[in-house]
């Protein structure tokens, strides 16, 4: 797969305990990019966060926290990510998805 230069980075933020269908609400929306064809997806746990409800969730051991930030970030085109939005809108509950321009300098694979 060759990508662009111009290409987007959708980020999306929602809780370690989120899920669907059984699955962690994270390792869903992987699967399911993947299943789409879209470029790669990362995702990141958080140590620190508070969202909409304005909770703090935190690693730290007096105040641990059972539902971290988890991160996930797909990068590809905007047509593609476009066609991908409308899978995890109606499955996201609660959380935030941001849309951004990026520069690709390399997509490799050996």
């Amino acid at each position: 797969m060759v990508l662009p230069e111009k290409g987007h980075l959708l980020r999306i933020f929602i809780g370690e305990s989120d899920k669907n269908e059984g699955v962690p609400l994270y390792e869903w929306i992987v699967l399911k990019a993947r299943e789409h064809g879209l470029a790669g997806a990362t995702v990141t746990r958080g140590i620190l966060g508070f969202g909409a409800h304005s909770r703090i969730h935190t690693t730290k051991i007096l105040r641990l926290s059972e539902d971290m930030p988890m991160v996930i970030e797909v990068v590809d085109t905007l047509d593609k990510i476009d066609s991908f939005m409308p899978i995890i809108d109606k499955t996201i509950k609660e959380g935030l998805a941001t849309i951004e321009e990026i520069r690709i300098r390399f997509y490799r694979t050996s």
